[in-house]
């Protein structure tokens, strides 16, 4: 049912939307896919230095390595990658989609974000990150946030 919904507010919107504008900066179609640990989450070797990435909807999390029916799994390899910044357990849910763009890595021609609220014990406020399931781009740890400690 979900997918139905998203499917139709997608069409909706690239109807409603005759000229859907691209403001993603940070898409690299030659972005590979990071590696997986032993935990199945994501290898990350990097936080991002840039205030926006993550937190701007011009600079998401670009995590369309997949087909965008099976990218789900992205968000949790991702998601388990990351820790607050004194190596806090993070939790994370999502709670809007938002800004049509378009992508031809969609049957409709065009792709949503998702938002995506992140905490970890102590944090006053939870972090909000946007994420995109359609396109690639490099893949790194929002500023604030640390890196799990992860086995290779």
């Amino acid at each position: 049912m979900k997918k139905y919904l998203s499917a139709a507010v997608l069409a909706i919107a690239a109807i409603s939307c005759i000229s859907i504008k691209n403001t993603i900066r940070n898409i690299d179609d030659k972005a590979a896919m990071p590696r997986l640990s032993k935990e199945k989450t994501f290898i990350i070797n990097e936080i991002s230095s840039d205030k926006k990435y993550g937190y701007n909807q011009d600079y998401p999390v670009n995590l369309g390595f997949l087909p965008i029916q099976s990218a789900e799994i992205n968000i949790k390899r991702y998601f388990g990658a990351l820790s607050g910044p004194q190596g806090e357990k993070v939790s994370y849910k999502k709670v809007d989609t938002c800004c049509p763009f378009p992508s031809a890595r969609n049957e409709m021609g065009a792709g949503l974000l998702d938002i995506y609220e992140v905490s970890w014990p102590g944090l006053n406020e939870p972090k909000r990150i946007y994420i995109n399931l359609y396109e690639k781009g490099a893949v790194m740890a929002p500023k604030g946030f640390g890196i799990r400690k992860i086995e290779p």
